[in-house]
């Protein structure tokens, strides 16, 4: 009885009919409607080359060019980076801190509410220690009683934990969606799931080998998720290299930010029927960018349908029965993803790792290969989808090169030997990473707006195609100071640079 009602909610919730019959319908209308969809523009589609029915693969899709850069963006991308004002990591921190206060959400293990004198100070140099990869060394004053190695030593054993890491980072992000230039970027409802391996050259259970990767040692996979707002709003640590693709689900289902995140972007790995099947089933669209899509299966459901050029395509026919009669037990393992009862990542790494396939896994196997093809159908049949998946990936691979600038200590390994020192040093990255994407998106809003009203044309499209993970003017390195006199009043910014009179200056 307490299913059934669940059932119903569930159902309304996601729009999926109850019957498996029902669902077996509507989705071989969507995929006949996708087929048919690419056939109209195969005359307009010149990157897709059909292969004869005979050949080993089935067509080819020609590569995106690079799309070209206006010199009126290479123009708004000077002007705006030569007006950021010059700044220490730490100062990044301290002044994002007193704009968000998200150095609020950390909270002593006991959870008592009395806070320590210059606590804030003391927890921004202990973020800077373990984003940076330097220890406490280079953030230790001796004389300033934050920054006595004690105190921060005392700090980073109370306070540090990963709810509080998740709970400051969901502040960052949350901000950065309230700044009018990060919606050039995006609306928050897509995203993009990519891995930065780090080596682990001490003893640790939670790592492993891999040669590509960490040569002859062990190392980890550092899963994070990022928004098209540029932030990263969600990661996950994984030892060693395991698919990827497992982990995807789990993220979106974990994260505790405001974003509503619908869409997904990943690299080729992971697109499996059943993680189709999983990411249909709770209501999220998977967009995998598919390297060798050439000789992948494209499945329909009507074995009489005459889809012309594409018929030597589709020959493989779909079996709705198969999760027809499982479809109650789908629902309910939908359901326990969705309500967290369930580990998304130890359920698809049962479905993926057994011998025996369970009668449960061929079903939502059988039902991922409906999405699958028409994920498939509308990625060979739009350079503009195809494009837009790049450009997501393309975002998280910058934030991954900003990271590995700011984690330059230690020769960029990870020296953590429990998963749980492991999560709070690259929580502590990611946090401090996206600290200064929402200090850059503050400043360059700011530089915009300074343009505009000295009549410069600033063009929509141009603003669409800036980037917040620029670091140029941004100081990691040496012996870091803490100076909350050094901050700006409250409500004001630091005063932009003036390009032109430092060209004067210069003549």
């Amino acid at each position: 009885m307490r299913w059934k009602k669940q059932k119903t909610r569930f159902c309304q919730t996601l729009g999926h009919p109850k019957s498996g019959q029902a669902v077996a319908e509507t989705l071989g209308k969507q995929l006949d409607n996708a087929y048919r969809e690419t056939i109209r523009g195969l005359e307009e589609n010149t990157a897709l080359l059909l292969h004869p029915a005979n050949s080993s693969r089935n067509f080819a899709i020609s590569s995106l060019d690079e799309l070209e850069e206006p010199d009126s963006l290479t123009q708004l991308r000077r002007e705006v980076s030569a007006r950021l004002p010059r700044i220490d990591l730490p100062e990044v921190l301290l002044e994002i801190n007193a704009l968000t206060g998200f150095a609020d959400e950390f909270t002593h293990i006991s959870e008592q509410n009395a806070r320590a004198d210059g606590l804030t100070i003391s927890l921004c140099a202990a973020l800077i220690a373990q984003a940076c990869n330097i220890g406490l060394s280079p953030v230790i004053d001796p004389s300033f009683p934050p920054l006595m190695r004690h105190r921060l030593s005392w700090v980073m054993q109370n306070y540090f934990r990963p709810e509080t890491l998740i709970r400051s980072n969901a502040r960052l992000v949350d901000w950065q969606s309230t700044v009018p230039l990060a919606h050039q970027w995006g609306g928050g409802e897509v995203a993009s799931a990519d891995g930065m391996r780090f080596v682990v050259p001490v003893q640790s259970l939670h790592s492993k080998p891999n040669k590509k990767y960490f040569g002859r040692g062990r190392g980890v996979t550092y899963y994070n998720f990022t928004s098209d707002q540029f932030t990263g709003f969600h990661q996950i640590v994984i030892p060693g290299t395991l698919r990827d693709s497992m982990y995807i689900l789990q993220g979106l289902l974990e994260q505790e930010t405001s974003l509503n995140v619908t869409e997904i972007m990943s690299d080729t790995a992971g697109t499996s029927e059943v993680v189709f099947g999983l990411f249909w089933l709770l209501g999220y669209q998977f967009s995998p960018r598919l390297a060798d899509i050439g000789k992948a299966r494209f499945w329909r459901c009507d074995p009489k349908a005459d889809y012309g050029a594409l018929n030597s395509l589709s020959r493989n026919c779909v079996k709705p029965a198969q999760f027809i009669q499982h479809w109650d037990d789908i629902l309910r393992t939908a359901a326990s993803l969705r309500m967290g009862t369930v580990s998304a990542s130890e359920l698809i790494q049962s479905l993926f790792n057994s011998n025996a396939p369970t009668a449960l896994g061929k079903a939502i196997a059988e039902l991922g290969k409906i999405p699958k093809t028409i994920y498939m159908l509308n990625y060979i049949g739009d350079d503009n989808y195809r494009r837009r998946i790049l450009t997501q990936l393309n975002r998280g691979e910058s934030r991954h090169s900003l990271a590995r600038e700011m984690y330059h200590g230690k020769k960029g390994e990870l020296r953590q030997s429990y998963r749980e020192g492991q999560e709070e040093q690259l929580g502590a990255l990611g946090l401090v990473v996206n600290a200064l994407v929402l200090w850059n998106t503050i400043y360059m809003q700011a530089a915009i707006d300074q343009l505009q009203a000295e009549g410069y044309d600033v063009r929509p499209e141009d603003k669409a195609r800036l980037s917040p993970l620029i670091h140029e003017h941004c100081n990691f390195m040496g012996k870091h100071s803490f100076r909350l006199d050094g901050l700006p009043p409250s409500g004001t910014l630091r005063p932009l640079r003036q390009p032109q009179k430092l060209e004067l200056m210069a003549a």
